[in-house]
């Protein structure tokens, strides 16, 4: 069937090019056709689906920002009326509502296929480990899906879904996006309810999604990052505690490990692959910077050799000591051994965990973003079949110590190996990061891979991805607090970030003010006669802008600075009264200028 994504089609439906129910016809009858891929658990039967359709009958197709998209929610996730398995056909029962994040999505349009195959219990990155068969990669069904989340990425590789729902602990929202061709979100921890979720480890799990493109992500995003009071775990969105606040989508920072800490184990291909990502990045602005990567790789080496294994079993213990054989013998290997850590392993493992988050943080005082492979190789499900441990570990490498360490992550497509199996990157930030991660992983994307999930064609035109947050607040200054000047610590000490210089419009008349040291400048707005004046954009963290303006004096404040472009931004303005004792240097047209002409000449 074609392939569309959540733009194109929303686009059909408000053109009347198509109906939701002429579409879902097409979509159940790929779904319904032999699942040689092991994709699906449980299907929407036609008279589960009708009341969906009926209501969107009735619907304003713009008043719905999904409406008729079809997705896929993974069956540890519970939608009202459809059994929840969690890859584990003796768990099952069948809820009477929907998980928040399903409902959330259903009221704003979006219909639902049905419930996809796991490996069990979300335990595992491979997608082989379920009852209900090894789910076969997109493009080449010999190959590992990868997992947890595994039948969720391929349906939207495949075109069964436009978007779906994973979940992500160590991993299984990244893996199967990269070993699919698929954009995967996981989101800061909290920020989407897990509410209605079969938890694997409920203080690390967060739900993820799939999608072809970093604009349907978003779209997606936006509906289901709702506060939820229910969920003791929720966080509301709010300004970073690290960084700068937001992510510029040109000169960034970006950090990779150092050489000797990538592993791709012998496929010197991905390797390739990696190096073109990087100088992608670069072409696009970013300054790569190579950092030591060991505290990420111990706190991932933590989540398995660790005590968080005893999460997993706390989570179904009632459940594997009542009916332990009714586990995949994989998965009761794994999280059975959850059952002997003592309490004093969990205390000693929590205290190395803040040793290394500490020295993790110092990372993200220089850096914006990092970028690390979503998974070094690609498996055949063979291979894993015969080493499930091990090459389980090695697709985790890049992954595991996400949600241990608080950190938001994209995966991206980011080429093809030789055979034509995908290749993708992760881009990773502090918690909060969401939004900047989508725009800045939006122009990797569409720099580095022209091909939509397993479709025929290149990724659809859109506009490029912007974040979408209040995370920082621009202003502009022209004077003491410009970069380098007597001023310019009370913006760096509150982590704000020179973003741009530029110049006002030609209305304003500028001045030195009485008073100091230091000396600062005034400039008044005069509209016709006035001057340009050079300004530089500062992004301060919006937590942090109250307390900077409190310490503008009289006759400065902050206003709406008129740029050379036509817009305008919060910045320094100054009351005409106050200029009236004041030496005029409007002729100079900058701080600076002034500055270097006062200075004598030897």
């Amino acid at each position: 069937m074609t392939l569309l994504s959540v733009t194109e089609l929303l686009q059909r439906y408000r053109t009347a090019a198509l109906t939701p129910r002429a579409h879902m016809r097409s979509v159940m009858g790929a779904v319904r056709e032999a699942d040689a891929r092991n994709i699906w658990i449980t299907t929407l039967t036609d008279e589960q689906l009708d009341p969906y359709l009926q209501r969107l009958e009735q619907a304003d197709p713009e008043a719905l920002p999904l409406y008729g998209v079809p997705f896929a929610i993974k069956d540890n996730i519970d939608l009202a009326g459809v059994p929840t398995t969690a890859g584990c056909p003796a768990y099952a029962y069948t809820p009477q509502t929907s998980a928040f994040v399903v409902q959330r999505l259903i009221d704003a349009g979006a219909i639902p296929v049905g419930k996809t195959n796991l490996d069990q219990f979300a335990t595992g990155l491979v997608g082989t480990r379920s009852p209900y068969g090894a789910c076969g990669n997109a493009f080449d069904p010999a190959y590992v899906s990868g997992g947890s989340s595994s039948g969720s990425a391929v349906a939207v590789a495949l075109g069964q879904a436009a978007f779906s729902l994973g979940t992500d602990t160590a991993g299984s929202g990244r893996v199967p996006a990269a070993l699919n061709n698929l954009v995967g979100v996981k989101p800061t921890r909290g920020t989407l309810s897990a509410s209605g979720v079969v938890p694997a480890c409920r203080t690390l799990d967060t739900i993820s999604i799939f999608a072809l493109t970093s604009a349907d992500a978003q779209r997606v995003l936006d509906v289901a990052s709702v506060y939820d009071p229910e969920d003791v775990y929720a966080r509301r969105d709010q300004v970073p505690v690290l960084g700068h606040g937001s992510i510029p989508s040109q000169r960034f920072r970006f950090g990779v490990p150092l050489s000797e800490q990538l592993a791709f184990f012998g496929d010197e291909a991905a390797k390739t692959l990696f190096r073109q990502a990087v100088a992608r990045l670069q072409a696009l602005g970013g300054e790569c910077v190579e950092l030591d990567f060991e505290p990420f790789l111990e706190a991932a080496r933590l989540l398995y050799e660790g005590p968080w294994v005893s999460e997993r079993y706390t989570a179904i213990r009632d459940f594997i000591e009542r009916q332990p054989e009714a586990l995949f013998p994989v998965t009761r290997q794994i999280i059975g051994g959850g059952a002997t850590p003592l309490a004093t392993d969990a205390f000693a493992a929590q205290y190395r965990l803040q040793e290394l988050r500490r020295q993790s943080e110092a990372v993200w005082s220089h850096m914006d973003l990092i970028v690390t492979p979503s998974a070094g190789t690609i498996y055949t499900i063979e291979q894993v079949n015969a080493d499930p441990v091990q090459l389980n570990s090695n697709l985790g490498y890049y992954t595991n110590f996400m949600n241990l360490l608080d950190y938001s992550a994209l995966a991206v497509p980011a080429g093809f190996l030789p055979g034509g199996l995908p290749f993708g990157v992760t881009l990773f930030a502090p918690a909060f990061y969401d939004q900047d991660l989508l725009a800045v992983g939006d122009r990797l994307h569409r720099a580095g891979v022209d091909r939509l999930a397993t479709a025929g064609r290149g990724l659809p035109r859109e506009a490029p991805v912007q974040a979408r947050h209040a995370h920082v607040i621009p202003v502009a200054v022209c004077g003491a607090h410009m970069e380098g000047l007597a001023l310019n610590h009370q913006l760096t000490e509150r982590n704000a970030r020179h973003v741009a210089t530029t110049r006002s419009a030609p209305q304003y008349r500028f001045y030195v003010l009485p008073g100091g040291p230091p000396e600062r400048p005034g400039m008044v707005h005069v509209g016709a006669g006035g001057a340009s004046i050079e300004l530089e954009i500062w992004e301060v963290p919006a937590n942090r802008f109250g307390s900077f303006v409190a310490g503008i004096p009289a006759p400065l404040g902050i206003g709406k600075v008129r740029l050379a472009d036509g817009g305008q931004v919060p910045g320094f303005i100054c009351e005409a009264a106050g200029a009236e004792d004041a030496t005029e240097i409007t002729e100079y047209g900058s701080w600076r200028a002034w500055l270097a002409r006062r200075q004598p000449t030897r």
